[in-house]
């Protein structure tokens, strides 16, 4: 169990780094919406596991999951800022989880969308990237939001 969340853990990292280097993240979508699975952790109030939609950090691992109950889904792409601004905001209010970089048995990293925005921001600072926005004028913007948020 211990190996499998250093397996996770590695994963998210290589997710962050990955997603903050080359500003694209991948989904699987088809005509119904975007592929979700069910939180192995995180459940809601009443009990139920949390719904998750998945995202990759790259074309290949996302293809290799278009099989059996995702066959019929094609490879998405988002810009990093589409990530960040619509999707994490929109799913943390919708009470969503991110999956991360799932692999063809549906095994990947769970996290909340807003800790992995601010994740994603530490890294892009790091990189002294500045990433475009729609809806925030700077990352510094929305790093103050998301903190924010977090804090209340």
């Amino acid at each position: 169990m211990i190996q499998d969340q250093i397996f996770l853990e590695d994963r998210h990292k290589n997710f962050v780094k990955k997603v903050s280097e080359n500003e694209i993240v991948y989904a699987l979508k088809n005509d119904d919406g975007f592929a979700t699975s069910v939180s192995n952790e995180i459940e809601d109030e009443e009990g139920n596991p949390n719904e998750i939609i998945c995202f990759w950090s790259d074309k290949a691992r996302a293809k290799s999951c278009i099989k059996d109950e995702w066959s019929e889904y094609e490879i998405k792409e988002l810009h990093l800022s589409e990530f960040l601004e619509n999707w994490c905001i929109g799913m943390h209010n919708d009470g969503l989880l991110v999956g991360m970089d799932f692999d063809h048995n549906l095994f990947g990293y769970e996290i909340e969308p807003l800790d992995l925005t601010l994740e994603i921001i530490i890294r892009l600072n790091l990189y002294n990237k500045q990433v475009m926005f729609k809806k925030f004028d700077r990352i510094e913007n929305l790093e103050i939001q998301i903190r924010n948020v977090l804090e209340n």
